[in-house]
């Protein structure tokens, strides 16, 4: 006979559930668990500590909500994919990232470009330790903490000499894996950075993830090389990880222009993928944002560019709710 042991919901996985559902009416589940009016909403907003009975009455409302206690067990790690180079995944990974951190959801940011743009705009240059050294030797993965929900795995040009040792070595494939699965209980999200190329450091992150997102810039030369893309996603999928999915495309860089215009409409005729409604625009305060050395919302949490990455982060999760 199976024996199927359920636990009682823990405040952070009653508050990751809400947060990945925003359609809740947060009020609604305080009047229906007999909660005073509030009282969610300040653990979600400022951390407050919900009373056991609380979680006790929380419990029974969110099981029948669609929650379990399978839903949180480990971080969904996602590569952040293109393998053409200036098409927003080192933004994207960064903003993207900073946006779910600032929902409340703990996210490790991994930096697995050799050319390490992702820690050097956030200020890490030459780290001590970086993802090379896991990789290669019998370490453990390096950690730096960004912000109280936000941490990074930095990289420099060291990774690129990595990347012809892993080649070399058995088992290479797997060395990201392994070296990520003990992070995955700490993190509600991974983010990998990918470079651009459809190299050994892209297949070890695509065989490490969960699913993966493709940036786009709609331009002819990423138009024309998007299907070779899909092919070599379809492979590992089919070879090595029948587990990877793809959530999605997203347009970034966008300009307001008919080129653009014309490429994103035959690519959302003739691809089979979830394009996303938000589109990320060409702006200056990405660059601004960059060489001050900050994410974009520390830089102007007011801009438009803050503003869209947010809407993304939204529509990302109202996307992901759908698959728990």
């Amino acid at each position: 006979m199976n024996i199927i042991t359920r636990f009682m919901i823990t405040q952070t996985n009653a508050l990751k559930f809400l947060r990945h559902r925003p359609a809740i009416s947060v009020s609604a589940v305080e009047k229906q668990a007999s909660i005073p009016a509030g009282t969610l909403q300040q653990a979600l907003s400022q951390g407050r500590q919900l009373a056991e009975k609380h979680l006790v009455a929380l419990d029974k409302i969110l099981r029948d909500y669609g929650y379990s206690d399978e839903l949180y067990q480990k971080a969904r790690v996602v590569s952040v994919i293109n393998h053409k180079g200036g098409v927003g995944k080192t933004t994207t990974v960064c903003s993207l990232g900073e946006a779910l951190a600032n929902k409340g959801f703990k996210v490790l940011m991994v930096d697995l470009d050799p050319q390490g743009n992702l820690s050097q705009i956030l200020g890490i240059e030459q780290p001590e330790i970086q993802v090379a050294d896991a990789l290669i030797g019998d370490i453990e993965f390096p950690v730096i903490s960004l912000d109280s929900n936000l941490d990074i795995s930095p990289s420099d040009i060291d990774l690129g000499n990595a990347e012809y040792q892993l080649i070399l070595m058995p088992g290479g494939d797997l060395r990201l894996k392994n070296r990520i699965v003990p992070l995955l209980s700490r993190y509600d999200y991974v983010l990998i950075d990918c470079p651009p190329s459809l190299g050994k450091l892209t297949v070890s992150a695509l065989y490490a993830s969960d699913s993966c997102l493709i940036t786009m810039q709609p331009e002819m030369a990423a138009m024309k090389g998007v299907n070779s893309l899909l092919e070599k996603i379809h492979d590992i999928k089919k070879n090595l990880n029948p587990m990877l999915t793809i959530d999605g495309l997203v347009f970034t860089m966008v300009k307001k222009n008919s080129v653009h215009e014309g490429i994103k409409e035959a690519i959302r005729q003739n691809l089979p993928l979830r394009i996303f409604d938000t589109e990320i625009k060409h702006l200056v305060d990405f660059q601004k944002a960059q060489v001050a050395g900050n994410t974009i919302s520390k830089f102007s949490n007011s801009s438009e560019a803050a503003g869209l990455y947010s809407a993304f982060c939204a529509e990302y999760i109202d996307y992901l709710q759908f698959l728990k």
